[in-house]
């Protein structure tokens, strides 16, 4: 922190747990002045836990009203955090339209609704901040809807970042791999077999919301526009930058092997 500097407000979305949660401690270890946003209407308890300078408020990222109320409610903001989102799995011809459509509205336009409701708020200096994920940025088979939502998430913050820039608004996405969160919950149900393989990287996986935070608010406090805060989502990213054919090759392997473990499946269940 510069000296001389006071504490800066902060509204994170889906702060209730997992990044959000985590993210928003580490700004309140800071010393920053906190505002959590969840759907609970009342105060969680995994917010109520938490030391620092903090408030709760309601805030629905799919409702104009409640961005509206959010942003009549803060005189100014320093960094917006829009880290609210689902986790969409599933084959292209298993994923309903209306699952689509759900999606979009909390992965993307969540976001769009949050930096239209303030942008005009955060001053000189000022800081946004998206989580996408590395889904964004490489592309697994049969993850087609969480994979084009994060994609967006990713362009949306780029695009932000240039358009903003000459204001010293920085914008950084967070692009981690799988990390141990209750994001699981979120997973529609419209392919199972899916679904199975998702809860299982979700839970077997080393990487924690807390490390995901850690190292996301260093590149935050850097100003870096694209944080890949582990070394999966480092790798997979600069594989398909600088060895596209290989990069291809795996992830068509990968595909085949996704199609013969689902025939396999169809089989023991028929």
């Amino acid at each position: 922190m510069p000296k001389n500097r006071g504490p800066r407000t902060v509204l994170v979305t889906g702060a209730a747990s997992g990044l959000g949660l985590e993210i928003s401690r580490q700004f309140l270890a800071k010393g920053d002045r906190v505002i959590l946003t969840d759907l609970h209407q009342d105060t969680p308890s995994s917010v109520r836990s938490l030391s620092g300078d903090w408030i709760y408020r309601t805030l629905d990222v799919t409702s104009d009203e409640d961005w509206r109320a959010a942003a009549d409610a803060v005189t100014s903001l320093d960094i917006l955090v829009s880290n609210a989102g689902i986790a969409v799995g599933g084959r292209i011809t298993e994923t309903t339209v209306d699952t689509w459509r759900k999606a979009l509205e909390i992965n993307v336009l969540g976001s769009v609704r949050g930096l239209r409701a303030f942008v005009p708020k955060i001053g000189e200096g000022g800081r946004i901040v998206l989580t996408a994920s590395a889904a964004g940025l490489v592309h697994a088979p049969a993850m087609s809807t969480y994979n084009a939502t994060k994609a967006a998430t990713v362009a949306l913050g780029e695009t932000m970042d240039a358009e903003l820039r000459h204001r010293r608004i920085s914008t950084t996405v967070i692009c981690p791999q799988f990390f141990r969160s209750r994001l699981s919950d979120s997973l529609t149900g419209d392919d199972d077999e899916m679904d199975a393989v998702a809860r299982v990287l979700l839970s077997r996986t080393w990487l924690t919301s807390e490390i995901v935070a850690r190292r996301a608010v260093k590149g935050i406090e850097a100003r870096r526009t694209v944080v890949t805060p582990d070394g999966f989502a480092t790798v997979s990213w600069y594989s398909k930058r600088f060895t596209r054919i290989p990069y291809l090759a795996v992830l068509r392997g990968v595909g085949r092997g996704v199609a013969w473990q689902v025939r396999r499946s169809e089989r023991r269940s028929s």
